[in-house]
This record gives structure tokens, sequence and C-alpha cells, in this order.
């Protein structure tokens, strides 16, 4: 019986690993060279910050920018849907 049990989660594992990259792989990309709040170049302070909401990677200057984002969402998100159609 235990080994029915290890087998079958070991077989869920290997099955559901593709289906895993997949859905990881639905993320829009961030279409700015800046920062979408401060319009800072994204290396301008070292690494980027990367932020996912919902379904977009988001990248930012730096973590605190973050901050100013969640305020006001909508604004950034329009500005992010502006860059992606052009």
């Amino acid at each position: 019986m235990f080994k029915n049990v290890v087998a079958l989660g070991l077989a869920s594992v290997v099955l559901a690993a593709p289906l895993a990259g997949l859905a990881a792989d639905t993320k829009k990309p961030y279409p700015l060279k800046t920062c979408v709040v401060s319009g800072d170049k994204l290396d301008s302070m070292g690494e980027p910050y990367v932020y996912t909401y919902k379904d977009r990677e988001i990248k930012f200057c730096c973590k605190s920018c973050v901050k100013d984002f969640k305020k006001d969402t909508a604004k950034y998100i329009k500005k992010i849907e502006e860059a992606e159609k052009k």
C-alpha cells in the first residue's frame, strides 16, 4: 500500500512539472527601460527590483518605488499598457 502511495506521488510530480513551467511563462514581460514610478533608468540604482503584479512582471529602479506603485496601481498599469501598445 505504501509503495503505491509513493509511486502515485512521484508520478504526480513528474507529470505536473511541465505544466508548472507553462504557468511561469504566462507573465507579461516589462516593456519599459525605465522605472514606471520614478522614470529613472532601471539600472540607475543597481539591479532593478522585480515585482509581480497579477500576470505582470514590473521592474522598478529600487524597492521603495513599490510602495508608490501600490498607492496608485491603476495609474502605473495604464502607463505600462500604453508602452505595450507601441
